[in-house]
């Protein structure tokens, strides 16, 4: 299970409603900060999801108003939350800005606290937890270094105690082995194998996002078959020449996509203040009806095999 909060959804500078980008991934104990825009860390206390692990930060690219609210925010943690250490991926690029800000202007002339580490990406995996990975995709948006990232859970073989009982496979810790993936041996020598008690692959839920980006084509290989593309809107089709000047794409060509690659649920960010939301909605949905525009402070869940859910902030989901 996978939890998306959007603490900022606009284009480049804030709206009156829609502040700069960042989301937060919750994963089980485990939590992801993706990209920090200016505000982030008040849209954080207004969530209600707490600072709380949220000590994983992972960066779209280098553009400043997805990287900026990095100084209070790192701030805030090591002057008042009980972290053990603070880390960042992002390309050089990125990093190099972000040293600038954290270790040049917040903590200049003294040490931090914590440890805050910076870790430059590259394209594969770079965390693995309990029973599900993130990995770091390539994105085509403006200048070298921009990635998106693929949450993907494990994929599931349910256990079968039918199948069990008549191999005669007592219970105890040769049941949890065989749901591990590996053999055992009964007392009598019958060697039972997990696929002999072992259903068919159930699918892990599997989330991509991919910051801004200019080509969605060209990770394809990665998105297809996600249960939640979560990409930009920036423009809409009207448009798209301009957008494809500036390294973006449109509500049109997001949604497309989506029916093109067996995605069953399309979160659409980073807006435009010169758009209405009702026209952005209204493009996307014409060609895909299960796109979502995000606000900020929209709360997701999506379950292995079960549709996406919206979180009620207020009855609390922490």
């Amino acid at each position: 299970m996978f939890e998306i909060v959007f603490f900022g959804t606009s284009a480049s500078a804030p709206s009156i409603y829609r502040g700069l980008p960042s989301a937060a991934i919750l994963a089980g104990e485990d939590r992801f900060l993706v990209d920090c825009g200016e505000g982030t860390q008040r849209q954080i206390l207004r969530s209600g999801i707490g600072f709380k692990k949220l000590n994983r930060i992972l960066l779209t690219h280098a553009h400043l108003d997805h990287i900026l609210g990095l100084g209070g925010l790192i701030s805030t943690f090591t002057s008042w939350e009980s972290m053990d250490d603070i880390t960042i991926w992002g390309s050089q690029y990125a990093l190099g800005r972000v040293k600038s800000l954290i270790f040049d202007v917040v903590f200049i002339g003294k040490k931090p606290s914590i440890p805050v580490n910076l870790v430059d990406v590259e394209s594969g995996i770079i965390y693995e937890g309990k029973k599900f990975k993130v990995t770091a995709i390539p994105v085509q948006h403006r200048g070298a270094g921009c990635y998106g990232y693929v949450f993907e859970e494990e994929t599931h073989y349910p256990f079968i105690s039918e199948k069990a009982d008549e191999l005669g496979v007592p219970f105890g810790p040769e049941r949890s082995l065989l749901v591990k993936g590996e053999s055992v041996t009964l007392k009598d020598g019958t060697v039972i194998t997990p696929d002999m008690v072992l259903g068919e692959a159930i699918r892990g839920v599997k989330v991509v996002f991919t910051g801004d980006i200019g080509n969605l084509e060209a990770i394809k290989e990665y998105a297809a078959d996600a249960d939640i593309l979560v990409t930009e809107a920036t423009f809409l089709d009207e448009h798209k020449a301009e957008a494809a000047a500036f390294g973006h794409i449109t509500a049109t060509q997001a949604a497309q996509f989506a029916l093109d690659n067996n995605i069953k649920h399309l979160l659409l960010t980073h807006l435009s203040r010169r758009y209405r939301e009702y026209d952005v909605i209204k493009e996307a949905k014409s060609i895909f009806p299960n796109a979502i525009v995000a606000r900020d402070l929209d709360h997701f869940r999506i379950r292995r095999g079960a549709a996406l859910e919206k979180v009620d902030l207020r009855a609390g989901s922490n």
